[in-house]
Protein backbone atom coordinates (compact mmCIF):
# COMPACT_ATOMS: atom_id res chain seq x y z
CA UNK A 1 0.00 0.00 0.00
CA UNK A 2 3.08 2.09 0.06
CA UNK A 3 2.08 5.18 -2.37
CA UNK A 4 4.27 7.30 -4.16
CA UNK A 5 5.69 10.31 -2.27
CA UNK A 6 3.53 13.22 -2.46
CA UNK A 7 5.85 15.40 -0.34
CA UNK A 8 6.70 19.34 -2.15
CA UNK A 9 9.18 22.11 -0.46
CA UNK A 10 8.65 25.97 -0.40
CA UNK A 11 11.27 27.53 0.88
CA UNK A 12 10.30 29.97 3.60
CA UNK A 13 12.50 33.37 4.89
CA UNK A 14 13.40 31.07 7.47
CA UNK A 15 13.61 27.78 6.28
CA UNK A 16 10.99 25.77 4.24
CA UNK A 17 7.48 24.22 4.23
CA UNK A 18 6.99 20.81 3.79
CA UNK A 19 3.99 19.45 2.43
CA UNK A 20 3.01 16.20 2.13
CA UNK A 21 -0.75 15.23 1.23
CA UNK A 22 -3.42 12.64 1.09
CA UNK A 23 -7.00 12.55 0.01
CA UNK A 24 -9.98 10.94 1.04
CA UNK A 25 -13.28 9.58 -0.50
CA UNK A 26 -15.41 10.56 3.17
CA UNK A 27 -16.74 14.17 4.51
CA UNK A 28 -14.37 16.66 5.57
CA UNK A 29 -15.81 16.12 9.34
CA UNK A 30 -14.78 12.29 9.32
CA UNK A 31 -11.38 12.88 8.09
CA UNK A 32 -11.21 15.99 11.13
CA UNK A 33 -12.26 13.34 13.71
CA UNK A 34 -9.37 10.96 12.34
CA UNK A 35 -6.93 13.60 13.05
CA UNK A 36 -8.55 15.59 16.28
CA UNK A 37 -9.88 12.22 18.23
CA UNK A 38 -7.74 10.09 20.80
CA UNK A 39 -9.15 7.16 20.14
CA UNK A 40 -9.01 7.78 16.29
CA UNK A 41 -5.76 9.14 16.21
CA UNK A 42 -4.46 6.19 18.36
CA UNK A 43 -4.98 4.21 15.34
CA UNK A 44 -2.23 5.75 13.12
CA UNK A 45 0.05 8.21 15.23
CA UNK A 46 -0.64 7.94 18.85
CA UNK A 47 -3.40 8.44 21.55
CA UNK A 48 -3.20 11.95 23.21
CA UNK A 49 -4.47 13.04 26.79
CA UNK A 50 -5.30 16.57 28.49
CA UNK A 51 -7.40 19.37 27.39
CA UNK A 52 -7.02 19.61 23.60
CA UNK A 53 -7.50 23.78 23.54
CA UNK A 54 -5.77 26.28 21.77
CA UNK A 55 -3.26 27.25 23.99
CA UNK A 56 -3.01 24.38 25.62
CA UNK A 57 -0.72 21.64 25.67
CA UNK A 58 -1.34 17.66 25.62
CA UNK A 59 0.64 14.81 25.98
CA UNK A 60 0.80 12.40 23.09
CA UNK A 61 2.28 9.01 22.95
CA UNK A 62 3.43 7.75 20.14
CA UNK A 63 2.41 4.31 19.00
CA UNK A 64 4.79 3.25 15.97
CA UNK A 65 7.99 4.56 17.72
CA UNK A 66 10.16 1.97 19.80
CA UNK A 67 9.25 2.65 23.07
CA UNK A 68 6.18 4.72 22.46
CA UNK A 69 7.76 7.94 23.73
CA UNK A 70 5.16 10.77 25.02
CA UNK A 71 6.08 14.38 24.22
CA UNK A 72 4.54 17.80 25.16
CA UNK A 73 2.07 19.15 21.79
CA UNK A 74 0.96 22.37 21.88
CA UNK A 75 -2.41 22.96 20.47
CA UNK A 76 -1.41 26.68 18.35
CA UNK A 77 -4.92 27.02 16.89
CA UNK A 78 -7.91 25.09 16.35
CA UNK A 79 -10.70 25.82 13.72
CA UNK A 80 -13.08 22.88 12.90
CA UNK A 81 -13.04 21.09 10.23
CA UNK A 82 -10.32 23.00 8.60
CA UNK A 83 -7.06 23.73 10.54
CA UNK A 84 -4.99 22.39 13.66
CA UNK A 85 -1.42 24.08 14.05
CA UNK A 86 0.61 22.62 16.82
CA UNK A 87 3.88 22.98 17.93
CA UNK A 88 5.81 19.43 18.92
CA UNK A 89 8.08 19.21 21.24
CA UNK A 90 11.26 16.38 21.20
CA UNK A 91 14.32 16.51 22.96
CA UNK A 92 15.92 19.86 22.14
CA UNK A 93 13.95 20.53 18.71
CA UNK A 94 10.24 22.61 18.07
CA UNK A 95 8.54 21.11 15.19
CA UNK A 96 6.10 23.09 14.19
CA UNK A 97 2.87 21.13 12.27
CA UNK A 98 -0.22 22.11 10.61
CA UNK A 99 -3.19 20.23 9.31
CA UNK A 100 -5.24 22.00 6.45
CA UNK A 101 -8.55 20.25 5.29
CA UNK A 102 -10.56 21.50 2.16
CA UNK A 103 -13.36 19.69 0.60
CA UNK A 104 -14.73 19.21 -2.99
CA UNK A 105 -16.54 17.34 -4.67
CA UNK A 106 -17.33 13.96 -2.40
CA UNK A 107 -13.57 13.98 -1.52
CA UNK A 108 -11.48 15.93 1.73
CA UNK A 109 -7.63 16.70 1.07
CA UNK A 110 -5.37 16.92 3.97
CA UNK A 111 -2.69 18.60 3.93
CA UNK A 112 0.16 18.15 6.66
CA UNK A 113 2.60 21.11 6.81
CA UNK A 114 5.66 20.91 8.33
CA UNK A 115 7.54 24.20 8.88
CA UNK A 116 11.16 23.26 8.61
CA UNK A 117 13.83 25.02 10.45
CA UNK A 118 16.67 24.02 7.94
CA UNK A 119 15.77 22.80 4.84
CA UNK A 120 18.89 19.87 5.20
CA UNK A 121 15.73 18.25 7.65
CA UNK A 122 13.76 17.11 4.41
CA UNK A 123 15.40 14.07 3.97
CA UNK A 124 14.80 12.72 6.94
CA UNK A 125 11.29 14.04 7.95
CA UNK A 126 9.37 13.54 4.55
CA UNK A 127 10.18 9.43 4.32
CA UNK A 128 8.08 9.53 8.14
CA UNK A 129 5.45 11.73 6.89
CA UNK A 130 4.76 9.80 3.92
CA UNK A 131 4.66 6.75 6.30
CA UNK A 132 2.39 8.36 9.22
CA UNK A 133 -0.38 9.38 6.14
CA UNK A 134 0.01 6.36 5.15
CA UNK A 135 -0.80 4.58 8.77
CA UNK A 136 -3.47 7.36 8.41
CA UNK A 137 -5.23 5.94 4.99
CA UNK A 138 -4.80 2.03 6.51
CA UNK A 139 -6.44 2.71 9.88
CA UNK A 140 -9.42 4.92 7.96
CA UNK A 141 -9.67 1.90 4.89
CA UNK A 142 -9.11 -1.30 7.33
CA UNK A 143 -5.56 -2.27 5.40
CA UNK A 144 -2.48 -3.86 6.96
CA UNK A 145 -0.04 -1.50 8.63
CA UNK A 146 2.73 -0.66 6.94
CA UNK A 147 6.30 -0.80 7.56
CA UNK A 148 8.48 1.89 8.13
CA UNK A 149 11.70 -0.10 6.66
CA UNK A 150 9.38 0.49 3.56
CA UNK A 151 10.14 4.24 3.86
CA UNK A 152 13.00 5.17 5.17
CA UNK A 153 15.65 5.49 3.58
CA UNK A 154 13.66 4.21 0.25
CA UNK A 155 12.53 7.72 -0.23
CA UNK A 156 14.95 9.41 1.16
CA UNK A 157 16.78 10.59 -2.57
CA UNK A 158 13.40 11.78 -3.57
CA UNK A 159 13.08 14.13 -0.32
CA UNK A 160 16.64 15.13 -1.43
CA UNK A 161 16.11 15.95 -4.64
CA UNK A 162 13.63 18.06 -3.45
CA UNK A 163 16.78 20.76 -2.21
CA UNK A 164 18.18 20.88 -5.72
CA UNK A 165 17.04 23.10 -7.79
CA UNK A 166 16.19 22.01 -12.10
CA UNK A 167 17.59 23.62 -14.76
CA UNK A 168 14.61 24.39 -16.86
CA UNK A 169 14.49 22.37 -20.50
Amino acid sequence: MISSPTGRLFPTADGGDLVVSRTFRAPIEDVWASVTESDRTARWFGAWTGDAAPGNTIKVQMAFEEGAPWFDVRIDACEPPRRLAVSMTEQSSNRQIELLLSHSEGRTELRLVHRLDTVAETGEMGPGWEYYLDLLVAARDGLPTPSFDDYYPAMKPYYEGLLTPTEPA
